[in-house]
């Protein structure tokens, strides 16, 4: 890592420890991220990490220290990123909007797991743009983002993505999750939602998304990544440092996977979650299993990313590491 990279991880470690972590059960009994947390983002300028093109390195360490602090925060962070990095690179006039997602005076989601299935979010031209209608499901941020990063089909088939004011003619039902639902994820139908023409950020076919989307899954091992660093640190705070090392190597292991690997690093990013807050649950015994405690957390922020983003060959190879 170069020393800007270094920087920037290691303000998320910091921030992690002493902003995140010390509130991060009353956070999971919230609805909402307090405004502190990512206004602390802003400030440490990791809300604008995606916009300067920050490598996988980088981008998986900031994920992973923020993840160990409070998921739920995280989790609303690495939407935003998302989309700030689908603006940065766009060449078209939404791009002006990079400056402001990056600096945190607005704050974006996406709406991007719709576009597989027999009922896909579709997105039809208008005379002066386009009209959305169908839902989409994890939208994260309900209530605290202004703007979304959507991906819709197309009626060729291909799929377009546009910059959309949350607004009229969107509903949403919050999502009842195990964890991290202070970070507000909801299914959002959307009801002929107009998008001016001067929101497109980009249009592919679906074998072009199909591969961006199995070549990105390594920034989501990150979370679970995090979580497993958490519960280990924890761990080697009192004197069992067993889980430290495989947190390294998994570590490694995903930074270093082709897109066919991708699926068995980040499974074993899951599984490790799993196993150290696990470990930590039986450290803890009778203390562990009072509702919201540390280890009651982090046991199901390990459940929670056994599911979030995973595909069919990351959830074969979980359950074969799980002995089914």
């Amino acid at each position: 890592m170069d020393a800007m990279e270094q920087q920037s991880v290691a303000a998320a470690r910091s921030l992690a420890d002493e902003v995140l972590l010390p509130d991060a059960e009353a956070v999971d009994r919230a609805d909402r991220v307090p405004p502190s947390h990512l206004e602390a983002l802003d400030a440490a300028g990791l809300t604008g990490l995606a916009a300067r093109g920050a490598d996988l390195a980088e981008r998986v360490d900031v994920t992973a220290a923020l993840a160990g602090g409070c998921l739920a925060t995280a989790f609303l962070w690495i939407q935003g990123q998302g989309a700030l990095a689908a603006v940065a690179r766009s060449s078209g006039p939404a791009a002006r909007f990079a400056d402001e997602l990056a600096s945190g005076r607005l704050r974006a989601g996406v709406a991007i797991t719709a576009v597989r299935g027999p009922r896909p979010l579709r997105i039809e031209p208008t005379a002066d743009g386009w009209r959305i209608d169908g839902s989409a499901p994890w939208v994260t941020g309900w209530g605290v983002v202004d703007v979304l990063r959507v991906a819709a089909v197309q009626d060729d088939g291909s799929i377009r993505t546009v910059l959309v004011d949350v607004g009229p003619g969107m509903t949403a039902e919050r999502v009842l999750a195990v964890a991290a639902g202070a970070a507000g994820t909801a299914t959002v139908t959307f009801d002929e939602v107009p998008v001016p023409a001067d929101r497109a950020l980009d249009v592919v076919s679906a074998e072009e998304w199909a591969t961006a989307d199995a070549a990105g899954l390594a920034g989501n091992g990150a979370l679970a990544l995090g979580v497993a660093g958490r519960a280990a640190a924890m761990l080697a705070e009192s004197g069992r440092p067993g889980f430290v090392a495989p947190v390294q190597q998994v570590r490694d292991a995903l930074l270093a996977a082709d897109v066919d690997a991708l699926p068995e690093a980040r499974a074993a990013c899951s599984a490790l979650a799993l196993h150290a807050a696990g470990a930590l649950a039986a450290h803890d015994g009778a203390r562990g299993v009072s509702a919201g405690s540390r280890s009651d957390r982090l046991l199901r922020e390990a459940h929670f990313l056994l599911g979030f983003g995973s595909r069919p060959a990351i959830r074969a190879d979980l359950l074969r590491r799980l002995g089914v």
